[in-house]
């Protein structure tokens, strides 16, 4: 059986729960899951429905049928093929906790991807790259050449037919144009200080301010500098005995951990934008 996620957009209205349900079941599909959410606000609707078909013929059949549907009221859609893995590059510069665990994780089959590449502006991770087989871009970055590496790695992200970017803790601040190009395509993590602790060692400048949470945001990125929709985020309670250095290491491993669960949401077709929020179905 081929699992199919649909996920769709558009105005609350009678009917839309029915309209989903009797396509897949005309196509002898099977729902398994399903979620949906009005915001009412907007009083748009978001609804995320997995469901099987036996072959690639009933996928087909199942866009085919629907299509007209979605028309009839309105609906942003797409419907996902979860046999087909996304096709993955991460980005890192020098911090490499993020990266090794992401790489711990697709060992194991944890994150339904296809990882293709890693570019880095430093040459730090060549050799770990190498060992897991993994194809290693080195695109060191400076003020002068900027715009110009931005032009190869879009090269490299159409010629690999990148579906998701991953900004491992890769320290470089991408272009306004860049953002715009790759939105919905591009997750960033870094720690929940911000607007607070900005610049060279955020959680030394914490430790000396004395906080007691230690968090950590995983959000997509647009033109806005770490304003993007959020899509996940955790804290760690600390107290007076925590070191600097104990800071630092709660605090990568809740950066690890959290852009691990948005990528897994993001591969599993759970995130359905909303301006600047994020509806989740996990």
């Amino acid at each position: 059986m081929k699992k199919i996620v649909l996920k769709v957009s558009c105005q609350d209205q009678v009917g839309i729960v029915t309209a989903v349900s009797q396509c897949v079941s005309n196509i002898g599909g099977n729902i398994v899951e399903s979620g949906q959410f009005v915001d009412p606000d907007t009083e748009q609707l978001f609804m995320r429905v997995c469901f099987s078909v036996p072959s690639d013929q009933h996928y087909a059949e199942f866009k085919e049928t629907f299509a007209p549907v979605a028309t009839r009221h309105d609906m942003q859609w797409d419907a996902f093929d979860m046999s087909v893995k996304p096709r993955v590059l991460v980005m890192v510069s020098q911090l490499g906790h993020c990266l090794n665990d992401l790489l711990y994780r697709y060992s194991i089959d944890q994150l339904p991807m296809e990882l293709v590449g890693i570019v880095s502006n430093h040459e730090v991770f060549r050799r770990r790259a190498e060992h897991e087989g993994i194809p290693f871009h080195y695109m060191p970055v400076t003020p002068e050449n900027k715009l110009s590496q931005e032009s190869k790695l879009l090269d490299l992200i159409d010629r690999e037919n990148i579906d998701l970017v991953i900004l491992a803790r890769y320290m470089q601040i991408l272009s306004d144009d860049l953002s715009r190009r790759l939105s919905g395509r591009v997750i960033n993590i870094h720690h929940s200080f911000l607007p607070s602790f900005k610049g060279a060692k955020p959680y030394h400048q914490a430790h000396k301010r004395g906080v007691k949470l230690i968090g950590a945001t995983a959000h997509y990125v647009t033109a806005d500098l770490d304003e993007g929709p959020i899509i996940e985020q955790d804290v760690r309670r600390v107290d007076h005995t925590a070191d600097a250095n104990a800071m630092v290491g709660l605090g990568r491993d809740t950066e690890s951990q959290v852009l691990a669960k948005a990528v897994k949401l993001h591969l599993e077709q759970r995130i359905l934008l909303n301006h600047d929020r994020t509806i989740i179905f996990a």
